[in-house]
């Protein structure tokens, strides 16, 4: 009796796993896991914290403008907010000031856009925050792949102190982050 009750219970544990591992089967975890979206965007980080070491005052903040559309620099993404996010997040991870806009009342927030800053209104906005720079940026679509540019620009002058260009292949979630809202 005793091993009927062990097979019957290994059957049951058996249907339950089987049961799980087929739930979300149309998630593909190997795509997701091998996307290096993350880690580029990390590098951009990096690459333009490296090159601002020594042109930045440690305590005046920097301000992250949402990412556009190049062929419609009104326009962002999810693509665009999302670059933005994890750009400013590493700036700061660096421990640079980074000021969040997303907080304040006084920036133009875009519906489903996010903060989105012109060149003419990058010195009134830095001005108003104090901000010693502001970080910006663009991507281009093309069939097969996301050209982005990354710029941190001194608003008072409109020097780029830094910039990074990188490359994304756009496939499965970055083709997703593109739609437009």
């Amino acid at each position: 009796m005793l091993k009927l009750k062990t097979s019957i219970a290994g059957l049951g544990l058996s249907i339950l796993l089987g049961g799980c591992a087929t739930f979300g089967n149309n998630v593909d975890y190997t795509a997701v896991a091998g996307n290096d979206f993350v880690s580029a965007n990390y590098r951009a980080a990096d690459a333009l914290q490296t090159q601002l070491r020594g042109k930045l005052d440690g305590d005046k903040p920097l301000i992250m403008a949402t990412i556009v559309n190049i062929d419609a620099l009104e326009q962002s993404s999810m693509l665009g907010r999302v670059v933005s996010e994890q750009i400013s997040t590493r700036l700061a991870q660096a421990g640079l000031p980074m000021l969040e806009m997303k907080l304040r009342n006084s920036v133009y927030l875009k519906r489903n856009q996010g903060e989105l800053m012109l060149t003419r209104e990058l010195g009134e906005v830095a001005g108003t925050h104090k901000a010693q720079a502001v970080v910006v940026g663009s991507y281009a679509e093309t069939r097969d792949t996301i050209f982005i540019n990354i710029k941190v620009i001194q608003p008072t002058t409109n020097l780029v102190l830094a910039g990074h260009d990188y490359v994304l292949a756009k496939q499965g979630t970055i083709r997703s982050m593109l739609v437009p809202d």
